[in-house]
């Protein structure tokens, strides 16, 4: 019998706010399944090591090493030492989007890679302990500040050796992000970030962005790898599959107030993701037995 503990999803859980920087330091625990959020994933690993199962891939984090991928692929940490302490955040595409990150590191993080870095110093762990402090101090200069040095401090991995997995060749039709493109990126996600709930199309988020709606789908595709109606709906379900955890409202009401226009179109886009229905996927959060989670240094919760 498989006497590990496992990760059961707590009310401050960060699929519930995909537009918001989350950041965490903990001793996780392993999970029963795959999930996925509408952000990017950084993981800082201060001691021991995490396996996780990726889209396509695996990969195999150790003391020390820093991470990055596309939270908005399916991902699943199965593994891990018993001492595993590790500290990260989900960082919000619009912020994403304004990373200057070499010229295809952003299309391959997007299409699914992972980035590894252990040229990573004795401050990580610090810096880390500031970021948790700042995004929960209430203070939104804090908070902005917490944004603005993780994105410097992920900008520096590109001044030393890191690795792109799977050990493939660059996508040579997706080259990142340019200066001219970036900014219009940001706008179209900022928008989505605070209309998703809301019946929106191409159209709208255009007249946002100030361009036009068939160059706001060509500039998104390139450098995200999705299509606007793609980063749409998973901005949706994100904020459904935290309703469907731990609210007691109906399918039906998660799906309207998650931004679906009928519960047919939920259950369809749910059950692409997840691989099961909406009831489904509650009945079985639901079964498991509850553990609590452990608590470490400035953390109250596992978010993964």
């Amino acid at each position: 019998m498989d006497s590990r503990l496992y990760y059961e999803p707590r009310p401050n859980g960060v699929e519930r706010v995909p537009t918001a920087l989350q950041m965490f330091m903990t001793s996780p625990r392993l999970m029963r399944a795959a999930h996925w959020h509408a952000q990017v994933e950084v993981n800082y690993i201060v001691r021991g090591w995490a396996h996780y199962r990726m889209a396509g891939h695996e990969a195999r984090f150790s003391a020390g090493d820093f991470a990055l991928f596309w939270g908005g692929q399916p991902h699943w940490l199965d593994d891990a030492s018993d001492d595993l302490l590790y500290a990260g955040g989900h960082l919000p595409l619009v912020h994403f989007f304004r990373l200057r990150l070499p010229s295809d590191v952003q299309a391959r993080l997007m299409q699914g890679a992972t980035l590894v870095s252990s040229a990573t110093d004795a401050a990580d762990p610090v810096n880390f302990e500031r970021w948790l402090a700042y995004t929960r101090s209430g203070d939104p200069m804090k908070e902005s500040l917490a944004v603005d040095e993780l994105l410097l401090r992920i900008e520096r991995l590109r001044f030393s050796p890191y690795r792109l997995l799977p050990d493939v060749k660059p996508v040579v039709d997706a080259p990142g992000l340019d200066p001219h493109t970036s900014p219009i990126v940001v706008r179209i996600c900022d928008y989505i970030a605070d209309n998703f709930r809301e019946e929106i199309d191409s159209v709208d988020i255009a007249v946002a962005a100030d361009i036009h709606p068939k160059y706001a789908m060509t500039v998104f595709k390139k450098c995200t790898g999705m299509t606007l109606n793609d980063y749409i709906n998973l901005m949706r379900l994100s904020y459904a599959q935290a309703l469907l955890m731990r609210d007691e409202a109906s399918v039906l009401a998660v799906a309207m107030d998650s931004g679906f226009g009928s519960l047919s179109a939920f259950n369809k886009s749910f059950r692409k993701i997840a691989g099961m229905s909406p009831s489904d996927f509650r009945r079985e959060v639901r079964s498991r037995p509850e553990v609590a989670v452990a608590s470490s240094q400035g953390a109250d919760g596992r978010y993964n």
